[in-house]
Formats: C-alpha cells, sequence, structure tokens
C-alpha cells in the first residue's frame, strides 16, 4: 500500500518544519506530534501510512513511543521509521528492536529518506 499520510513526531520545531516541508513537496500529507506522548495518541487518532519518529524527546522518547506503536493492536500495522541524531551502532539495534521498520541518522539525506518511504 503506498504511503499517502505521515506522521512527524519530533520535539524540534526546525526538524518538523524542514520534514514538513520535504514531505509536502513530494505530495505527502503530513501530520505532527511535538513528543511522544502526542505522537502515541495522534497515530492512533490519525491512523498514518508512516510515522517518522525523533528518539530523544522529553517524557516519552521515540524508542518507547516506537515500542507502544508497535505491540498496540490497533497501531502495529503502522511502519516506523526512526529519524535520530544517535548514529551508534547499538542505538539503531535498540531502536530496530522496539519495532521500527528503519533507522535514519539525522542530518537526513532526503533522496534516502524518499527512497527508503517509497520502499515500504
Amino acid at each position: 500500500m503506498p504511503v499517502k499520510k505521515i506522521l512527524v513526531v519530533d520535539d524540534s520545531p526546525t526538524e518538523r518544519h524542514v520534514m514538513v516541508e520535504l514531505l509536502t513537496k513530494n505530495g505527502y500529507q503530513v501530520v505532527t506530534a511535538e513528543s511522544g506522548e502526542e505522537g502515541v495518541i495522534k497515530a492512533k487518532a490519525e491512523m498514518p501510512d508512516l510515522v517518522i519518529m525523533d528518539v530523544v524527546m522529553p517524557g516519552l522518547n521515540g524508542y518507547q513511543a516506537t515500542r507502544t506503536l508497535t505491540r498496540d493492536e490497533d497501531t502495529k500495522n503502522i511502519p516506523v521509521l526512526m529519524c535520530t541524531s544517535k548514529g551508534q551502532e547499538t542505538d539503531k539495534i535498540w531502536g530496530l528492536r522496539q519495532g521500527a521498520q528503519d533507522y535514519l541518522v539525522k542530518p537526513v539525506n532526503p533522496e534516502e529518506l524518499l527512497a527508503k518511504i517509497a520502499a515500504l
């Protein structure tokens, strides 16, 4: 199923803005959340085709939010793409273990991000 609606979860207004610009310019409908908690709530309400999740956020971090989404009956089929400044191999392995479909390190290469979305 092609991805149409994407939920971007990031506590940085700048990062959210950059993602929204890139994704809307490429024809995606974008919904945003500023925290892991809000991301989980919006994912359940909006049922996006994809969640792009930051890791380092106050409160519920991206790993916890991803685990919540991928283990919930309502949202477990929504792929999560982690997009974070945490670039260590152990961070990536941990993100994938929480249920993330893929893992990108910031600053994100726009072509790589769009290719990963298209491949879902």
